[in-house]
């Protein structure tokens, strides 16, 4: 390949996106992968036995279908395939009741009785504006086009729920313990707890995506998606390149010139370099201090990081046994028992220690995908959040908190233990050792509370892809509008460098 008018670096969905939207302007890209396959955290890999396919991160998208930044991308057409469960999100509890929600509205509503009408509401309301809202949500800031399209009645509406803590939003909508947990439990995807400020609008918006495009599974794995993604970039001419880990960026006057591998290859970029890479190790690892003013390099000294993770796959024998037949339908199942549950846990995390009862988010992708086991077996996926840091260290102590995972699921479902085939335990050191931009586990680029979103994220005032440097774009989950495979990041860097070049 002559000098591409385009270097990304890093091959996760945010690169493979941005390299999709250059290549499609008629740019030449070359993406630049450290690890030995595409995808970063979007991947599946039979981990646990052979004929098992668990995803290693990333499994079930809400805006996979429904995202402006992938439909005009087509991956539909590039062969991916979605697939739903009746349901998309349950909640059950140890008390019996069991909450649950999905893009059939009259299940939804039957399934939280009295709080049916109230949901209904909501779900309408979602369901008229949701593309709007999407291209709002999804644009560069201030993304004045966009916002004047969803409306200022619905903004003013919007903005009453991000001004509301998780806790104070589900009091004030729903009557019953099971309604009021499902925004709460859904923020803890990131690390904003039931009575965190401002801490609403996480789960809400996947609440609502939930009611709308669904909990989506990609046919196959995750990896279908980055197949998806790279087959689109192959079309268009782009390469990737893999086992090829850069070392640093050139710049010369001020702009980004070239990158240099770690095997010294000095990789020249005509028109710009976009880094699909945590913000600190941009600004600290990948370029010269000389370069990078002393506030941007205080700013990532200090940055603030999501929750860690601690993630597990198994094989079974047949479907998880839960006591609520709902959650027997959901392709998601959250734990926690009450709001005071989700509170507790949130406090436990954020003081460094394990929780004893550990709130989990449990992904049943062979109720929707049965590809992904052998005839009559089951994959189960799971995740809770902890301390990026374990008391006494991962490999003392993760066997026995794997154990807490599994008697919390056996709570819900007795007779889930004896379904056990094959586990599989990781950790956030593995995480991160999987893909770097999972510093600590932390899965969401960064911390998702609303001091470190909006024009604040990663910092203000290089919040619109740009950097200190000419030509050289962030486009990583660490940007607006942070985590969730939506493309976003990518499409909006690749387009902020398209209007530099005109």
């Amino acid at each position: 390949m002559m000098t591409p008018d385009a270097i990304v670096i890093g091959a996760g969905p945010n690169g493979l996106v941005a390299a999709n939207y250059l290549a499609q302007a008629g740019w030449s890209v070359l993406v630049l992968e450290a690890q030995a396959r595409p995808g970063g955290a979007v991947w599946t890999e039979e981990s646990s036995l052979p004929g098992f396919h668990h995803d290693v991160g990333a499994a079930f998208f809400p805006f996979g279908p429904t995202s402006p930044a992938l439909r005009p991308l087509d991956l539909e057409g590039a062969g991916l395939v979605w697939r739903h469960a009746p349901l998309d999100s349950a909640h059950p509890a140890k008390d019996g009741t069991c909450a649950a929600i999905g893009r059939d509205l009259e299940a939804s509503k039957q399934n939280l009785g009295e709080d049916g009408p109230a949901w209904e509401k909501l779900a309408r309301w979602h369901a008229g504006t949701r593309d709007q809202l999407l291209d709002a949500l999804l644009s560069t800031l201030p993304a004045l086009g966009p916002m004047a399209r969803f409306g200022p009645a619905n903004l003013l509406r919007l903005a009453a729920v991000a001004a509301s803590s998780g806790r104070g939003f589900a009091e004030r909508t729903f009557r019953t313990e099971a309604a009021r947990r499902i925004v709460p439990a859904l923020a803890l995807h990131t690390d904003v707890g039931p009575d965190d400020p401002f801490g609403a609008i996480v789960g809400f918006m996947l609440a609502m995506l939930a009611s709308s495009g669904g909990f989506a599974i990609p046919e196959g794995g995750a990896a279908s998606i980055t197949r998806a993604l790279l087959k689109r970039l192959g079309d268009l001419g782009g390469v990737v390149r893999t086992g090829t880990r850069v070392a640093r960026i050139v710049v010369r006057e001020g702009r980004a010139a070239a990158v240099v591998t770690e095997q010294g290859e000095e990789i020249a970029a005509d028109r710009a370099i976009i880094a699909d890479t945590s913000a600190p190790a941009l600004y600290l690892r990948l370029l010269d201090p000389g370069v990078v003013p002393t506030p941007v390099a205080e700013s990532m000294r200090n940055f603030k990081h999501g929750f860690g993770t601690f993630k597990m796959d198994w094989a079974l024998s047949g479907p998880v046994p839960w006591s609520c037949e709902d959650a027997t339908r959901a392709a998601v199942v959250h734990t926690g028992d009450d709001l005071d549950d989700l509170a507790r846990f949130t406090a436990e995390v954020r003081r460094g220690a394990l929780p004893r009862d550990p709130y989990l988010v449990i992904g049943q992708q062979t109720l929707a995908d049965p590809t992904r086991a052998p005839a009559g077996k089951h994959t189960l996926w799971a995740y809770s959040r902890v301390p990026s840091v374990a008391p006494g260290g991962w490999e003392k102590v993760k066997q026995s908190f794997a154990d807490r995972i599994e008697a919390r699921i056996e709570s819900l479902a007795p007779g889930f233990k004896e379904r056990i085939l094959a586990r599989v335990i990781v950790t956030p050191k593995d995480l991160e050792a999987m893909n770097e931009n999972l510093i600590g586990g932390d899965l969401g680029g960064g911390s998702a509370q609303i001091q470190h979103q909006l024009f604040f994220r990663p910092m203000f005032p290089y919040y619109r892809y740009r950097t200190p440097i000419r030509a050289l774009y962030l486009g990583s989950s660490y940007t607006h509008p942070g985590a969730g495979v939506h493309g976003a990041c990518g499409r909006n860097a690749a387009e902020a460098a398209l209007r530099d070049e005109g």
